[in-house]
């Protein structure tokens, strides 16, 4: 068939229609029904989304002292797609970053739009940095402003103050638990850029301003806390025990003044540390508190008027038998009749025993809970553990004998603290606080500003006479006096504790040995607790609460009241009171 001019003219037509239908319902589909996407590609070409970072909040302790602050750096990246001339970027990045050429040509040589060359470089250098790319005409490489977190006092108060990461996120100590506060709240702002990657300032679309970080004040005091550190240093030269704790408190307000532990760790070195150096003992590590557990059980006789301080005990001659098991104390010759007060002086085994008897187990382990243990204390510190304390329908037959003297429970150093506190303070238990003030960067200022009372655990009658008993501990005539400070009346007790054996029972001439006490003994200014695990003496006859911890504390109550500026009574000695006998064996 022949197609005359007119038909193929016709054809024409139509095909020529056909492609144009089909280019417009192109050119429709892209500009409505995909104009959305491609305006989306287009603004993420040229428009970004810069965060603006919020700075983290500082931490000071009682006295204004900067213990956590940040400090401004850069993060230098490169957007190798607009990398204009590597040969000559990378000479100049390498000296100015302090690193090797090839690592340089490698990371920029993946093209890739966003490459960390380094972070962490200090302001001045990423200024000199961006000044010399901008005489050189270099592209592609921009320095994004941010800070670094640094410790002023290095390992001290470490295990208190924790760290946070490169992203400002607290990871241990009060950098965590405070995280909330200290992290404050990102900014953005969507910027447009040109061809060369540089900013259109006149384009700069909309922002949000960041909100910094609160201030966050803790109740520690540094010139306390350098007088624990010192000490605890010294103990470790001198002792070498496997760890380490001092804790000092005002028992009125439950204000933690200073925290130390042993082993610790460089906070602006913390990539070198290892797991055990960066544990706070205080809150974690559990422990049978030995002997300083037996002003729970005397507290417990007395406010329950089973006995009063001269109520006499027949304490054995230093052996009773209780279902076939011998409970010793540790004179030479033991002990016949004691009083109440004598019982908690000589540290006595059995007595104590005895007055947890006149309780019975469920009162008993009543008073065990209301003193604290088997509950976490609620300090503003992450981590913190409960203890272990099982209830009576879990004891053995002897274990109401054997828990008295600190043994079958687990307490943390801490909560062994608190006990004694709050016989310091009227029978009564306040919370413990680490932080004192949280500052908003408006300058509001909130926190737990007032003590907070958990409960009256015991009268305050109660409290008081334990309290007088505690004094004649501090004595020659008591188990610790070693613990004594010249010009004070000082209240305390004695712990040495055998370390439990893996495989059950205990290590032999393995103790933790400990000492908590408080001054002055009226009105008390602070209490304090020192601990060592596994310490090493020459004789291991001297390995005792009274003849290792209790020095160690004399020393920091010293200095403390000096740094306090306490008012001494007169001078007070330690020699015995008249008619009273020494102990033969002060040491437990």
């Amino acid at each position: 068939m022949k197609w005359n001019s007119r038909t193929r003219c016709a054809l024409v037509c139509v095909f020529f229609a056909f492609l144009f239908s089909i280019f417009s319902y192109r050119l429709i589909y892209l500009q409505l029904v995909m104009h959305d996407h491609y305006s989306q590609l287009a603004a993420e070409k040229n428009v970004g989304r810069n965060v603006i970072l919020a700075e983290r909040g500082a931490i000071y302790d009682a006295g204004q002292e900067v213990l956590a602050q940040n400090v401004p750096v850069a993060t230098v990246v490169a957007d190798g797609t607009l990398i204009n001339n590597a040969a000559a970027l990378i000479p100049i990045l390498a000296r100015s970053l302090h690193l090797s050429p090839a690592e340089i040509a490698e990371k920029i040589d993946s093209r890739r739009p966003y490459i960390v060359l380094k972070r962490e470089v200090p302001d001045s250098e990423a200024r000199a940095l961006e000044k010399t790319l901008g005489q050189e005409k270099l592209r592609g490489i921009r320095c994004e402003r941010g800070t670094v977190r640094v410790y002023p006092n290095g390992p001290m108060l470490c295990h208190v103050i924790g760290f946070s990461d490169f992203h400002q996120n607290g990871i241990q100590g009060v950098e965590a638990s405070m995280n909330h506060y200290l992290r404050g709240e990102d900014g953005y702002r969507y910027i447009e850029r040109d061809a060369q990657g540089r900013e259109i300032v006149l384009y700069r679309g909309l922002e949000r301003a960041p909100r910094n970080g609160s201030q966050v004040h803790l109740t520690v005091d540094m010139g306390l806390q350098t007088i624990v550190e010192n000490e605890l240093d010294a103990a470790m030269r001198e002792y070498t025990p496997a760890t380490a704790t001092i804790i000092l408190m005002r028992p009125q307000t439950g204000e933690i003044l200073a925290m130390a532990n042993r082993p610790n760790f460089d906070l602006n070195l913390r990539a070198e540390a290892k797991p055990e150096q960066m544990k706070n003992r205080a809150i974690i590590d559990m422990m049978e508190p030995g002997s300083t557990f037996k002003i729970v059980t005397a507290a417990a006789a007395l406010n329950e008027h089973k006995v009063n301080l001269d109520s006499m005990i027949f304490c054995e001659n230093g052996v009773w038998n209780v279902f076939g098991k011998p409970l010793h104390d540790h004179g030479h010759k033991g002990y016949g009749d004691l009083s109440v007060q004598d019982i908690l002086v000589h540290s006595s085994n059995i007595g104590a025993a005895k007055m947890a008897c006149m309780l019975g187990e469920q009162k008993f382990y009543e008073y065990i809970r209301r003193f604290g243990f088997g509950d976490r204390t609620g300090i503003e510190l992450p981590g913190e553990i409960r203890g272990m304390v099982h209830p009576p329908r879990s004891w053995s037959k002897i274990s109401i004998t054997r828990i008295p003297m600190g043994q079958e429970v687990g307490v943390t150093p801490l909560q062994m603290l608190m006990a004694m506190a709050t016989v310091a303070n009227g029978g009564k238990l306040v919370q413990p606080r680490i932080v004192k003030t949280i500052i908003d960067d408006k300058g509001k200022v909130s926190g737990n500003l007032q003590p907070t009372l958990v409960r009256q655990v015991i009268s305050p009658q109660a409290a008081a006479d334990i309290a007088l008993a505690l004094r004649g501990v501090v004595t020659k005539r008591g188990t610790a006096a070693g613990a004594a400070v010249p010009g004070f009346i000082i209240s305390g007790k004695t712990g040495t504790a055998q370390k439990a054996a893996p495989g059950g029972g205990y290590e032999k001439n393995r103790y933790v040995v400990s000492f908590s006490g408080f001054l002055p003994a009226e009105n008390p200014a602070f209490v304090g607790l020192v601990v060592l695990d596994d310490a090493h003496t020459k004789d291991p006859n001297l390995n005792y609460g009274g003849t290792v911890a209790a020095p160690i504390f004399s020393r920091v109550a010293e200095q403390a009241a000096r740094y306090l500026d306490l008012e001494p009574h007169e001078e007070i000695g330690t020699q015995n009171p008249a008619g009273r006998v020494a102990l033969t064996n002060a040491s437990r």
